[in-house]
């Protein structure tokens, strides 16, 4: 038979342990992820491309696409690799592009 001592310690680290897994799942509950879809035209294939990806951020966050704009980055969201399907047309290059964007 197990002391007082003893459950209150067991109690304890099954306490623990709960918390900890409680927070595991807060952390990857709040990562928000979806996908945004944008369009792009310029006069060569590379515009045509930093088209979509403004599009895809300006749908996403306004403070977002400026802050990637000046810098490059966006501290708030991951930004990960982008699909394109392109065609050259009439006054360049038109691309379709699409993205899986994740909130930090």
């Amino acid at each position: 038979m197990r002391s007082f001592s003893q459950k209150a310690s067991a109690l304890g680290l099954a306490f623990s342990l709960a918390i900890a897994f409680s927070v595991i799942g807060t952390q990857a509950e709040a990562r928000t992820c979806f996908k945004k879809a944008g369009e792009g035209t310029a006069s060569t294939l590379e515009g045509a491309k930093f088209q979509v990806d403004e599009v895809l951020l300006q749908a996403t966050d306004w403070g977002a696409w400026a802050e990637w704009m000046s810098t490059g980055k966006t501290s708030g969201y991951d930004f990960g690799k982008r699909k394109y399907k392109c065609k050259k047309g009439g006054l360049g290059y038109s691309c379709v592009g699409q993205a899986t964007i994740c909130k930090k």
